[in-house]
């Protein structure tokens, strides 16, 4: 059997196989959660299943949509089991192809496509840590992802703007966005990045607002958006 359609036991090394009919489909909510539950037992805490060795040829689409504001609806209706959007959380993937950007979630044996309006993750808490006598910013997901800020996870400024506001480009947005994994962005909310302001250092230069943050003994800076 195809080693890609397989989860593998951290305890003892053993492929899995994951309970599931190839031929049936998990794009209906109560299938693919109880999917994702059938084979939680074989990885540790949340840890993020081997996505990218997984290479399902089945697509089915899921009337699933990420907000942009982080929300998370299903068929018109927000989701509140906070459980099963994190566990969703763990299979999201993204594609790029011709420009065209598609996510998914994925399992070894089916991709569910989602809508994202602006990104899948939002970042809603961060602190500061220390290891090994070194300071380091460490930002939470609402879905339980855990980064630090470091070289390969910048905290860049983009404009969005909502699809109905496309032709009035004074509604665009500054937000401020960090990269998580598995090339996912993830939105840093307001009051997120008030506290960032507060821990950092603000000055002014050639008419310009700089913050700087330090994290792992470097500085990053960024120009704060116009008010």
């Amino acid at each position: 059997m195809n080693n890609d359609n397989n989860y593998t036991d951290g305890n003892n090394g053993n492929n899995l196989e994951a309970p599931v009919n190839k031929t049936s489909s998990l794009n209906n909510m109560n299938a693919l959660s109880q999917y994702l539950k059938s084979t939680a037992a074989t990885r540790e805490g949340r840890e993020i299943p081997p996505l990218d060795k997984w290479h399902p040829e089945n697509i089915a689409d899921m009337d699933l949509v990420i907000k942009a504001n982080g929300e998370w609806w299903h068929e018109g209706g927000k989701m509140t089991r906070q459980s099963l959007v994190n566990l969703f959380a763990t299979i999201l993937w993204k594609e790029e192809s011709d420009g065209v950007t598609e996510y998914f979630l994925k399992t070894p044996v089916q991709k569910i496509r989602i809508q994202v309006e602006d990104v899948p993750l939002l970042i809603n808490d961060v602190g500061i840590v220390k290891e090994n006598e070194v300071s380091w910013l460490e930002f939470v997901t609402t879905t339980g992802d855990v980064v630090r800020l470091d070289d390969e996870h910048p905290i860049s400024l983009q404009a969005y703007q909502p699809d109905n506001a496309a032709a009035r480009i004074d509604e665009s947005q500054i937000r401020p966005y960090m990269p998580v994994r598995n090339g996912l962005n993830a939105l840093i909310g307001r009051n997120t990045f008030y506290h960032l302001t507060e821990i950092g250092e603000l000055t002014e230069h050639d008419g310009k607002t700089m913050l700087t943050l330090q994290s792992g003994g470097k500085s990053y800076s960024m120009t704060m958006p116009d008010r």
